[in-house]
C-alpha cells in the first residue's frame, strides 16, 4: 500500500467493491448510486459506518482505476482488509449494485467474474448469489 492510499476498514472494502462495480463501465448510474447508499444505510454489516467516508472512498477507487495495475491494487487492499467470511457478502453486494439498473453490460460481467476469482467464490455459490440479485431487481 502506498503512502497516498488510505487504510481501509472491512466496511470500506465492501463499499469500495460496490463503487468499483458501478464505475467499471465508466458510467455510474443513479440507480447504482442509490443502491450503494441504501445498502450502506440498511444492512447490519454497515452498522456504525460513517457514510461521509463514501466520497473519499470513491475518489480512491477512481484514482486506482487511473493507474496501471490499479485494479490489482484495489483487490489487494480488499483481500488484505476483508475477513474471508465476508467474501460471499462482498460478492452479493457487488451483484446487487450491478443488477440495480436492470442492465448488465460486458464490462460489469467481466468485473463480477474478476471479483469471483479474486475472492475465491465457488461457482455454484456465485450462481446462487447472482440469481438472488437478479430476482431482487426484476421489474414488472
Amino acid at each position: 500500500m502506498s503512502p497516498t492510499t488510505p487504510s481501509l476498514s472491512p466496511q470500506d472494502a465492501l463499499a469500495a467493491l460496490m463503487i468499483a462495480v458501478s464505475a467499471s463501465d465508466e458510467n455510474m448510474r443513479t440507480s447504482e448510486l442509490l443502491a450503494i447508499q441504501q445498502i450502506v444505510n440498511y444492512l447490519p454489516v454497515f452498522a456504525g459506518y460513517d457514510t461521509d467516508r463514501l466520497r473519499q472512498l470513491a475518489q480512491t477507487v477512481f484514482d486506482l482505476f487511473e493507474v496501471e495495475d490499479g485494479l490489482d491494487a484495489l483487490f489487494g487492499l480488499i483481500r488484505d482488509t476483508l475477513p474471508e467470511r465476508l467474501n460471499e457478502t462482498a460478492y452479493a453486494l457487488a451483484c446487487d449494485v450491478a443488477a440495480s439498473d436492470g442492465k448488465l453490460g460486458e464490462t460489469e460481467l467481466r468485473m463480477l467474474e474478476e471479483i469471483r476469482h479474486e475472492l475465491n467464490i465457488d461457482r455454484l455459490h456465485a450462481a446462487a448469489i447472482e440469481r438472488g440479485a437478479r430476482a431482487r431487481h426484476l421489474t414488472l
